[in-house]
């Protein structure tokens, strides 16, 4: 797999592409945001996964994510020191579809640059006669992967919409953690939890439907159907 590595550190870049290099990827390293951008002009393209790291030189990191994804839909991991969830919730808002906190473990990244570059469940789901899904105002096309509200489109990530879509297909049903890690991620590595509230808390906020998907604690998710 081809993956695009933003460090404006070469020391921290030469470390993490020989670890990455070991691991089978071939790594391209863009010290900038700009040089990045220049990376994934259409021609060019052909990464599987962009591991963006926020404190660029140039650019804000988070401006340079979502410029990336009004280029590409090439799946994007943010590699950040913010370790709040306000700044995560951020990152995901403008089109991130996972993040790493530094320090990180090095077998972490490796799982979560896996976990988005496999193809999600939503997606194998449409192949198999489901076109879509519609809970009260929220209407759910999976073969292009769109998700209106009241006729609002709403500009969600990969892994938010292979969530969303997961949890629609059968609503009103607790879907364990786990479960979800393992359908959505396609991991069954513990870490990715954290991840998971994230991704449910930026589609609260995103649908602006808060009571959409309710916690059941301790156990998992479940999405409640809009009364009419």
């Amino acid at each position: 797999m081809r993956l695009l590595l933003v460090e404006d550190d070469n020391h921290v870049a030469a470390a993490l592409s020989a670890v990455l290099a070991r691991h089978g990827f071939d790594v391209t390293h863009a010290r900038s945001g700009e040089e990045a951008l220049q990376a994934l002009v259409p021609e060019c393209d052909g990464f599987g996964v962009v591991l963006l790291d926020l404190g660029l030189p140039d650019q804000d990191g988070y401006e340079v994510c979502g410029k990336i994804r009004k280029r590409t839909s090439t799946p994007v991991i943010m590699v950040t020191a913010r370790s709040d969830v306000r700044s995560r919730i951020h990152g995901l808002n403008l089109g991130a579809d996972d993040y790493v906190v530094k320090p990180y473990d090095t077998g972490e990244l490796l799982a979560r640059i896996h976990a988005v570059s496999r193809r999600s469940v939503p997606d194998e789901a449409a192949t198999h006669g489901e076109t879509a899904l519609r809970l009260g105002p929220v209407h759910i096309e999976l073969p292009n992967r769109q998700v209106t509200v009241d006729g609002s489109t709403v500009q969600l990530t990969r892994k938010e919409f292979d969530l969303l879509a997961l949890l629609a297909q059968r609503p009103g049903v607790v879907f364990r953690r786990e479960q979800i890690i393992s359908e959505v991620w396609r991991t069954s590595w513990e870490g990715t939890g954290r991840t998971l509230e994230v991704h449910v808390a930026s589609l609260r906020s995103k649908l602006r439907m808060p009571a959409l998907i309710e916690t059941v604690r301790g156990v998992g998710y479940r999405l409640v159907a809009p009364v009419p």
